[in-house]
């Protein structure tokens, strides 16, 4: 198993059906600059319990280096946020996958991510932890 803060590769959402299923059937949340689409399903096998993946919109950042950045920030952001998601997660038999998309116009900062990425993330998490208090 990697580390508590790390975001290794059987952690990415790189499956593009799973992405596809995502758009389509999947759940919104929002807070500036972030649109988070995120998908609550059984676990299956021993994949990751948390998968994630993050984009940056190519209208409002012509330039490739400026998305990189941005999901760069983005990845980083997460990647410091998502440990008390993550352990909720390994004592439910649930597996969650998320899609973070970068919805702002300007080059965000690091803290700005930071905080708005912390403030999704415990909204997740009060969405899991109230599905299971209703199921038992």
């Amino acid at each position: 198993m990697s580390g508590l803060f790390s975001y290794s590769k059987h952690e990415k959402l790189k499956s593009r059906k799973q992405i596809e299923v995502l758009f389509v059937k999947g759940m919104q949340l929002y807070s500036y600059p972030f649109k988070i689409l995120y998908q609550i399903a059984p676990r299956t096998g021993d994949d990751a319990v948390l998968k994630a993946g993050v984009t940056v919109s190519s209208r409002h950042f012509k330039k490739a280096v400026q998305r990189n950045r941005i999901k760069r920030l983005m990845r980083e952001a997460y990647r410091l946020n998502k440990v008390k998601l993550q352990q909720l997660l390994t004592e439910k038999p649930h597996q969650l996958y998320l899609f973070i998309i970068y919805v702002g116009k300007e080059m965000p900062n690091q803290q700005k991510l930071h905080s708005a990425s912390h403030k999704l993330l415990v909204q997740l998490y009060q969405i899991l932890h109230e599905m299971d208090t209703k199921n038992t």
